[in-house]
């Protein structure tokens, strides 16, 4: 093992490695290396940024999104459709000429069939849809009679 050493050390391929030339060649090659590493994880980096400011400007359109819709639902707060509503609603105010009616909630339930109202409160299973489709599919059963009695 030894003799194989100092064979190689005086052996002319030992030579070429160590040769001036040859090692600026391998000094040139780990620069190269390392510029192209470098490059790669600038270029990983400038990506993963860039994925980053799409999603705040996601999040920037969307948050401006909803302050049009807060604006435009504070401009209907102050027409006067709204206050004539609310004030129908809350404090029981009516146009001129009309009449209100307040019918309690035992007296409405009284004149609604009581085999109906229970067979619709039994039979309603467990409800994991969406809000918004129970909602749609309350106003479709709204609009067409389909249900006398809401819980």
């Amino acid at each position: 093992m030894l003799q194989t050493l100092k064979n190689f050390w005086n052996a002319r391929a030992r030579k070429q490695i160590t040769d001036p030339r040859n090692i600026g060649l391998y000094i040139f090659t780990v620069i190269v290396l390392a510029i192209s590493w470098s490059t790669v994880k600038t270029i990983q980096t400038n990506y993963q940024l860039q994925e980053k400011v799409a999603v705040l400007e996601q999040q920037n359109k969307v948050l401006k999104l909803l302050t049009e819709n807060i604006q435009l639902k504070n401009k209907y707060f102050e027409t006067d459709q709204y206050l004539e509503l609310a004030a129908r609603q809350s404090l029981g105010l009516a146009a001129p000429g009309e009449k209100i009616l307040l019918i309690s909630k035992e007296v409405a339930l009284k004149h609604i069939d009581q085999k109906l109202a229970a067979k619709t409160i039994a039979q309603a299973p467990p409800d994991d849809r969406s809000k918004i489709v129970r909602n749609l599919h309350d106003w479709r059963d709204f609009l067409l009679g389909r249900r006398l009695l809401n819980d």
